[in-house]
């Protein structure tokens, strides 16, 4: 074992080069560990699959390549635990590594740098490590999934209101509004899963921009780290931060996705609104007016979205300037990714926990959803189906019945037929079913619509897949 006191290897790496000790100032904003840190495990697994293809390429000898091999495990299971002492002179996760593969197994530690750069280390850990973060986000979106159809199976024959403008617009099945929910998180899972299709190509081997002279074989390197296949130009994979926009642009729809919920479902939550109870357990209380119960776990979810907006943001512009390829403006990078990551797997725990909180105000529902005229539309399909009328003739015969009926303060339900024929004489007995609210939802059978046996079969068709 080197003792580090008396090794020149206790230094910053360009020590030979550069002659003065580094600013306390400057080791402070050079010294990303405390941020990377995260990266030891990815960063571990590199280095071994590095040196097995140093050593298959005959670069380094088999003796070699155990001892590292030895002491990086031995290094994970030290950090792990715990009991590893990351020092901010050696600036970040792989030089730290590296210096304590000197003191586990002395010299020979300097062969696990050959042939490759910090450039390309940093990439290939980062994407592997986006490529994990990704499995963990999915994961938290399918209990989403399976949260809204758990609230849509229990809620197929609720009634409720469909809005526009928050207006009422069209009735429509509660368990439908739920599984709109899950249309927009598989669509998330969609995105991150392409972007771990997009990234997944092998850095490794590059070097620091150039590729190396060494006789390497980057092929077995990107089967050994899960990837497709090598990248294909040094310059630019150094350069490329793509795949981090990529990440940062999907956790930030996500979070735009868990905002638009979390207000919908404040708005449903208010005295005005009335539709939704929520558990104790997800609400607040007030320091000052004793009755009220808050929704504050949503105003949370809804405020974070501007962090994840923010960070999308902030790399777009650190990276807006730069010419290829590599520049220390980038190592802000993984700090952003984190954060942005961290805050989105909080915020997809605390939306899982509301909508298993959370039971629908049936009756308001049904209430809100038997105002303001909302089977006008049927009735202007039915003028069209059966009294041969374009839908524009239609739309206005309609527009004039529900002016009278605003006129007379009665819901069309409640208009007799003599009332109806003033208006339009073709109409009978029959057009009066057209206003129930049930009626209404089940004739939307179009594939997508809100019938209940579309619901159902839509239900059915998710649970299949899960």
């Amino acid at each position: 074992v080197i003792i580090m006191a008396k090794n020149k290897n206790n230094q910053a790496i360009w020590n030979t080069r550069i002659k003065k000790k580094a600013s306390t100032l400057f080791e402070k904003v050079g010294s990303s560990i405390d941020i990377d840190k995260r990266l030891y495990k990815e960063d571990i697994l590199g280095s071994i699959a590095h040196v097995e293809m140093l050593f298959k390429q005959k670069i380094i000898s088999f003796k070699v390549k155990n001892k590292i091999i030895y002491g990086l495990q031995k290094i994970e299971k030290q950090i792990s635990k715990n009991n590893f002492e990351f020092n901010k002179k050696y600036e970040d996760i792989h030089m730290n590594i590296e210096k304590k593969l000197f003191q586990i197994i002395g010299d020979e530690a300097g062969y696990i740098h050959t042939a490759r750069s910090r450039n390309d280390q940093v990439i290939t850990d980062f994407k592997m490590w986006i490529r994990s973060a990704t499995k963990k986000i999915n994961t938290n979106l399918e209990k989403i999934v399976r949260s809204s159809i758990k609230l849509a199976e229990k809620n197929i024959e609720t009634v409720m209101p469909g809005f526009t403008h928050l207006k009422n617009a069209q009735p429509i099945s509660l368990a439908h509004y739920f599984m709109a929910y899950v249309e927009i998180f598989r669509r998330d899972q969609k995105r991150f899963i392409n972007n771990v299709e997009i990234l997944n190509e092998c850095p490794l081997g590059v070097a620091a921009l150039s590729g190396t002279s060494f006789n390497i074989d980057r092929y077995y390197t990107s089967k050994k780290l899960g990837f497709n296949n090598p990248t294909n130009n040094s310059i630019d994979t150094v350069s490329d931060r793509d795949f981090v926009l990529d990440f940062l642009y999907s956790v930030s729809v996500c979070s735009m996705h868990i905002s638009r919920i979390a207000e919908e479902l404040i708005i449903w939550y208010s005295d005005g609104f009335n539709l939704i109870h929520l558990s104790d357990k997800v609400v607040t209380g007030s320091s000052i007016m004793p009755q009220k119960k808050n929704p504050d776990l949503l105003e949370y979810l809804r405020g974070k979205s501007g962090i994840t907006f923010g960070n999308l943001f902030s790399m777009l512009t650190i990276l807006k300037g730069l010419p290829l390829s590599y520049f220390k403006d980038m190592q802000d990078d993984k700090e952003i990714v984190f954060r942005s990551h961290d805050t989105l797997i909080n915020c997809l725990n605390i939306l899982d926990e509301i909508l298993k909180n959370l039971s629908p105000n049936k009756k308001r529902m049904f209430e809100l959803a038997d105002t303001g005229y909302i089977t006008a539309t049927d009735l202007a399909d039915y003028l069209v189906k059966n009294h041969k009328m374009s839908f524009r003739n239609a739309y206005q015969k309609t527009a004039e019945i529900v002016n009278f009926a605003e006129k007379k303060k009665k819901k069309l339900k409640e208009l007799t037929i003599e009332e109806l024929k003033k208006i339009e004489p073709k109409l009978t007995h029959e057009v009066l079913k057209i206003f129930d609210l049930k009626n209404s939802i089940n004739s939307k059978k179009s594939y997508g619509g809100t019938s209940f046996e579309n619901v159902k079969k839509m239900i059915s068709n998710y649970k299949k897949k899960q």
